[in-house]
């Protein structure tokens, strides 16, 4: 039997009691992972210029992220209008020519159309997202396939 310092054997409750919530760490680390991976699963259709006027700020282009990164919401996340200005991660999970996903690469769009109602109509029709033509090539190479599977975020 082991000895304390002060001469008295441990407690084997306790010891008994630690090794029951040893676990516990463990599960809140599983937890904390498994919330935070709340994507869903959609495809992306393209759209081209010209993107205004929009359903979300009419033709004022100072609503379009700098890099042109930005997107249409397809009915699914258009929430009558509260998408505007939401911005979603988007990486592109597959695609239909195989392999053309580029590797690595996720990128931020901002919602400034309905995909709907888009004075430029999506290469395929019920997308999740329309996205513009240089936040498209961003994630498929080469960007001419008309969908691609996608992963997003908001």
């Amino acid at each position: 039997m082991v000895m304390m310092k002060n001469n008295k054997a441990p407690n084997p409750n306790l010891a008994a009691c630690l090794l029951k919530f040893q676990w516990l760490p463990l599960s809140l680390l599983l937890f904390n992972l498994l919330s935070l991976s709340d994507a869903g699963v959609g495809t992306a259709a393209r759209y081209n210029a010209p993107y205004i006027p929009t359903a979300c700020y009419g033709s004022d282009t100072t609503e379009f992220p700098e890099n042109n990164q930005f997107a249409a919401a397809g009915e699914g996340i258009w929430d009558n209008g509260a998408a505007c200005g939401r911005q979603y991660l988007v990486r592109c999970i597959s695609a239909p020519p195989p392999n053309s996903c580029i590797s690595g690469s996720t990128i931020q769009v901002k919602i400034v159309d309905r995909a709907a109602t888009a004075i430029s109509h999506p290469s395929a029709p019920r997308a999740t997202l329309s996205l513009s033509s240089a936040a498209y090539s961003q994630l498929v190479n080469p960007p001419s396939a008309g969908f691609i599977n996608i992963e997003y975020q908001q």
